[in-house]
């Protein structure tokens, strides 16, 4: 533990030689930005403030009451918050430590959770007693019998349970008089470890576990620092630590120049917008779901957001219809493109022509190599879309204690297999035009949901749209279009096919069913569509419908 899986001496060697890779630590930025900026604020939230010099105190101060409490080097931390300070504030720590920390989304409850804890054998847990009505410590108590490796748990703010270890008081105990001043320097990762765990988004089951050594994030945040131009005078807006983009605007960019990090505690529009406005944020990272509920927001003119110089999209694909929108209203939209499993692949960079930031994902990370592989397995003819394959140093490592599934994803000396179907236009731009698990295939026809959903979204009523397969006897699968409309509007199934003739379509990707939705279920901590939970619930729809007709027959028939 703490070596990477996929990490070789040669690939250490070859990068390090490149200049890719350098032996700096997080906590080694962390550190030096609390020597030259000690009373600049580095991260704000919903219920406090922290300078750089506060940080530096907290992460040395809770990195040696865990190691006190009886931590051991690659332990496992997982960190259950609200989007708070803490959950960047325990990945140092715990780097210090020579801790493995994981962050998870405060949505998952005890099914998901009693699974990472196992899978881990995680000794600790970090939760809030409350947040929004919901008990975590409840739920950690009730799961906690089928954990016996679970020594901790460990409680932000006030409301400590008996039983549980008070995150304040340990962060306000002075243990630095009985540590040498060395100690932590003795114990803490180096650069070529991974020293947090990332979870995958789980859409297809329950989510894989992912290494992220230190070498590859800090080099994908002096990338990230390039393209969009970052300096110690930008405020990141931060409103989900999960997602690659808001990840690498948070944890890996702004420790590297002294950027203010802003964490919105929960998502909705209005309070996105105040927050905004309130912490002049000037780089803002985001899922597209989220920037569609902003611009759609009805007292959105009544904010100032004049501090943004650029919105960063990521985590899905971005519809056209809604990047222009979205740019109209709220400023420079730019695309960036990566992945949980291996990392950022692309880069925001700004500086590029205004088609280019609304239509594409942009260019290639630095030392990141591509290929697109068609269906036989070969690389695809130059124009046409193919599987995108990439490898290079912004990668992580591989699945947490899991080579088999590690050495199947990463073929071919390091070549990542992303599952996405990508092409790149003729000055090398980065178009991402689907994924390869959502395309139906209708009667031996494959129907890319992506093409279909973004002219769905520029219908004037539909503010969401989802194309999944739905089974069926003669066809094999077709097509089911989930959509969200504007409030008051309605939207006729006879309707929606006669929008999408006139954007002249192939006649067999014309969605065969419309179903409408107040919202679209999303998958917790990622911002993407939970794809799978649609098609089962319109395959399940269709089960009953088809046994109500049965029923019925036999009804008629008795009569």
């Amino acid at each position: 533990m703490g070596k990477p899986t996929l990490y070789s001496q040669q690939m250490i060697d070859e990068y390090r030689s490149k200049g890719y890779w350098t032996a700096e630590t997080f906590a080694d930025l962390y550190d030096q930005r609390a020597r030259e900026h000690p009373d600049r604020e580095a991260i704000v939230d919903a219920k406090a403030r922290f300078t750089w010099r506060e940080i530096k105190q907290w992460t040395d101060r809770v990195a040696l009451g865990l190691l006190d409490a009886g931590y051991k080097k690659n332990d496992i931390l997982v960190v259950h918050l609200p989007n708070w300070a803490e959950i960047p504030l325990f990945r140092i720590a715990c780097e210090k430590a020579g801790i493995v920390s994981m962050a998870v989304p405060w949505a998952l409850r005890h099914k998901e959770m009693e699974y990472i804890l196992k899978e881990t054998r995680a000794s600790g847990i970090v939760i809030t007693r409350k947040f929004h009505q919901f008990d975590y410590f409840k739920m950690t108590a009730d799961i906690r019998p089928a954990l016996p490796g679970l020594r901790h748990v460990l409680v932000v703010g006030d409301d400590v349970p008996p039983g549980a270890v008070s995150v304040t008081e340990m962060s306000e105990r002075p243990l630095e008089g009985k540590y040498p001043s060395d100690y932590l320097d003795r114990t803490k990762f180096g650069a070529f470890e991974y020293s947090w765990i990332q979870l995958t988004s789980g859409s297809t089951g329950f989510p894989k576990f992912v290494e992220a050594p230190i070498c590859g994030k800090i080099y994908s945040g002096k990338m990230f620092l390039k393209a969009t131009r970052l300096t110690g005078d930008d405020v990141c807006g931060i409103f989900a630590l999960g997602p690659v983009g808001p990840n690498l605007t948070g944890n890996m960019g702004s420790p590297q120049v002294g950027a203010k990090m802003a964490l919105l505690e929960r998502f909705t529009p209005e309070e996105a917008l105040r927050f905004i406005e309130k912490e002049k944020i000037t780089l803002l990272g985001v899922v597209p779901t989220m920037l569609s509920k902003m611009i759609e927001a009805p007292d959105f003119d009544s904010y100032d957001l004049k501090s943004l110089r650029a919105v960063i999209v990521t985590g899905s694909p971005l519809p056209p219809s809604l990047a222009e929108a979205a740019e109209e209203k709220m400023g420079p939209i730019v695309q960036y493109y990566g992945s949980v499993d291996f990392g950022g692949i692309s880069l925001p960079y700004i500086d590029v022509p205004r088609n280019v930031r609304l239509h594409t994902s942009n260019r290639l990370c630095p030392g990141t190599q591509a290929k697109l592989i068609d269906e036989q397995g070969k690389e695809a003819a130059p124009g046409r879309a193919g599987e995108l394959a990439v490898r290079g140093p912004a990668c992580n490592a591989g699945y947490y204690k899991d080579p088999e599934t590690t050495w199947k994803t990463w073929a071919e000396d390091g070549w990542f297999r992303t599952g996405d179907l990508a092409t790149f236009d003729e000055e090398g731009y980065l178009l991402i035009v689907g994924r390869i698990k959502d395309v139906i295939i209708r009667g031996g026809q494959n129907i890319n949901p992506a093409e279909v959903e973004n002219l769905l979204m520029e219908h004037p009523k539909v503010t969401g749209a989802a194309l999944v397969g739905m089974p069926d006897a003669v066809m094999g699968e077709k097509a089911c279009a989930y959509v969200v409309l504007n409030p008051g509007e309605a939207l006729a199934f006879d309707e929606m096919v006669a929008f999408l003739r006139e954007k002249n379509i192939a006649a067999y990707k014309l969605p065969e069913r419309l179903e409408i939705l107040q919202q679209l279920p999303l998958v917790p901590g990622s911002g993407k569509v939970n794809k799978k939970l649609l098609a089962e619930a319109i395959a399940e729809k269709l089960r009953d419908e088809k046994n109500a007709t049965k029923l019925r027959c036999e009804e008629n028939a008795e009569k």
